[in-house]
């Protein structure tokens, strides 16, 4: 319990750097975020790929600028800041791969994160990271057809509720009901 008020208090005062920079400019409270989410942005946007640490600094960056100009468009009410700040990096890396895809101008999402992996973790953690990707993808195979197609089509290939459901031609209340439902699926399926 008193780990998870730890956090909880941590990412209050987070909260309230995103409030600074909004409202102030407040270029602490920017590095207080970069020292705390930087290391876990490019252990996020790392790949296999030759210069992968450079990228993923590149794209550390870019979510850093982001976070800066828009932090006034955060809305706590609506997302916790965690998932604000690793949405940004998701459609940064999506970003980076659309603009650099040098052999197919159409990425297949599926595959985008696929190859994730922080050449400064230690084995253990590269292990787990592994086997948390294959639970993951093993559960969305067990999940309703309906249900894990809206996931890929809103966390893979980046797109909001309303698109989904424009694609998909389904209200936009039963997209965000099919995500909300196979989340806790997915939760109940990963931690067996």
């Amino acid at each position: 319990m008193a780990s998870k008020q730890t956090s909880n208090q941590q990412l209050s005062a987070l909260g309230n750097c995103i409030v600074r920079i909004a409202k102030q400019r407040d270029k602490n409270a920017l590095t207080e975020l970069f020292d705390h989410y930087a290391p876990l942005i490019r252990a996020f946007s790392l790949v296999r790929d030759p210069g992968a640490g450079l990228i993923a600094d590149d794209l550390t960056q870019e979510v850093m600028i982001r976070i800066w100009l828009k932090a006034d468009s955060y809305n706590p009410r609506l997302a916790n800041l965690n998932t604000w700040v690793f949405t940004l990096a998701r459609n940064c890396r999506i970003d980076y791969l659309r603009r650099n895809s040098r052999f197919n101008s159409a990425i297949d999402p599926t595959y985008i994160f696929e190859d994730l992996e922080d050449e400064n973790a230690d084995p253990f953690q590269l292990v787990h990271q592994n086997h948390l990707q294959k639970n993951i993808g093993a559960a969305l195979e067990q999940l309703p057809l309906q249900q894990s197609l809206i996931l890929k089509k809103v966390y893979l290939e980046g797109k909001s509720h309303q698109q989904t459901s424009d694609d998909l031609n389904l209200p936009l209340g039963t997209v965000k009901s099919r995500v909300r439902l196979a989340l806790k699926k997915l939760k109940v399926l990963v931690v067996r």
